[in-house]
């Protein structure tokens, strides 16, 4: 029983995840510290509100802070930015390049993602018979 939760805790997958949720919280203070030091300023600059946070209006005496919103939404915009131009987009570029994409087939030796219009892979060097490279 104890070899199996040492097995889990010390596990590839655990120990990735947990790896790659750190990061993400460096990243998420970053991403923080970069809004709210350059870009609210900057913002700011333009509208003339220091501060976002302090926006408010008043209906029948409830208090509506919608600069809070406003100060999430360009976190929010911020990051989704930073991960899809700083990561998707190079991925992407990355399994062009590698030939791995949405038209690609294992092949049938190496299992490998290959081009579908593959004659011979490139990893194993596998001759592909006509019908597999359809």
């Amino acid at each position: 029983m104890l070899k199996g939760f040492k097995d889990f805790v010390t596990g590839g997958n655990l120990i990735e995840v947990a790896v790659g949720l750190i990061m993400a919280l460096a990243l998420f203070g970053l991403v923080q510290a970069l809004i709210a030091d350059l870009i609210t300023p900057i913002i700011a600059a333009v509208v003339g509100e220091p501060d976002f946070g302090a926006l408010s209006f008043t209906i029948n005496g409830s208090e509506f802070f919608y600069g809070d919103f406003i100060n999430a939404l360009i976190t929010f915009v911020s990051v989704a930015a930073a991960v899809y131009f700083f990561v998707v987009v190079p991925y992407q570029r990355y399994k062009e390049a590698r030939g791995i994409g949405p038209g690609t087939k294992p092949c049938p030796e190496c299992t490998t993602d290959i081009p579908e219009g593959a004659r011979r892979c490139p990893h194993c060097t596998a001759q592909l018979d006509a019908a597999a490279a359809v």
